[in-house]
């Protein structure tokens, strides 16, 4: 796996025009948390200091290859004194593999609540035995993740529940602009499989289809989060995904909605 600040990092080919590098992986198209993570380190770069990032909305068009390199163009759609919009599509080949819209805000004052952190054992507190292996350590080892059981009074019939807390290894520099690629990035981790841990013995093909993401609080991607992964419904080949993801202090700091395709696989043609 290659430290995620190469895998963030784009080359400015021009003011507008970036480059990212080809990473390492075990799967056979490029993971969407990269190719996301990268767009907006791209659309970043473009943008005055003074303005955070608060949402993106994106969309998965085609398998990116994972061997090639990805070009991001950036279209500033707007830049205001209090809101900043930029789109990025990320071009292989000629073909667009993913298309996002992000908004910048320079911040105001206003009334603030939020809903209530999820009442678990801290990471501390959880056996050695609950850290994920198998594929995420594999793919993702210098990230570590710790699964949480999900609280007993709050389990609902039909709506598949995943969470884990997870934090990225080592240390990252303070630049908010790395803790959002870092965020983006493993926002796409494990979302699909809640949907698909309900249906462990159906055989499907799925794919990451959009992706939206709120960031709501200052956060560092290399501290402790809680990720909530609920699937609230799955019906004609695809599912809805939500995340929510809160702080060591319980603080609601990103939330995330993504539909994925989910669709029975179809058996081979026979041959003529």
């Amino acid at each position: 796996m290659t430290d995620l600040l190469e895998v963030l990092t784009v080359e400015r080919i021009d003011s507008d025009l970036f480059r990212g590098h080809p990473v390492p992986t075990r799967l056979g198209r490029t993971f969407g948390g990269q190719v996301a993570g990268q767009a907006m380190m791209a659309a970043t770069r473009t943008v005055a200091a003074g303005h955070t990032v608060h949402s993106l909305h994106g969309y998965f068009l085609r398998p990116g290859r994972p061997d090639d390199p990805t070009v991001f163009l950036v279209d500033r759609v707007r830049t205001g004194r209090s809101f900043t919009t930029r789109h990025v599509r990320a071009v292989q080949e000629g073909e667009t593999i993913f298309s996002m819209s992000a908004s910048f805000h320079a911040g105001d004052e206003g009334p603030t609540h939020q809903e209530s952190a999820p009442h678990v054992p801290r990471p501390e507190d959880l056996s050695a035995e609950a850290s994920l292996g198998g594929f995420f350590a594999d793919e993702w080892p210098l990230w570590e993740a710790v699964a949480v059981p999900e609280p007993p009074g709050e389990r609902r019939t039909g709506r598949p529940r995943q969470l884990m807390w997870v934090r990225y290894r080592h240390r990252l520099p303070d630049d908010p602009a790395v803790h959002v690629g870092a965020l983006t990035y493993l926002s796409d981790m494990n979302l699909l499989g809640t949907a698909a841990s309900l249906h462990a013995d159906v055989p499907v093909q799925w794919a990451s289809l959009d992706h939206a993401l709120w960031f709501l609080r200052p956060f560092r991607a290399d501290e402790w989060l809680l990720y909530d992964q609920i699937s609230p419904s799955a019906g004609d080949g695809r599912t809805f995904n939500r995340g929510q993801i809160t702080d060591l202090t319980g603080s609601l700091v990103a939330t995330v909605v993504q539909e994925g395709l989910m669709r029975t696989l179809r058996p081979p043609s026979p041959s003529p």
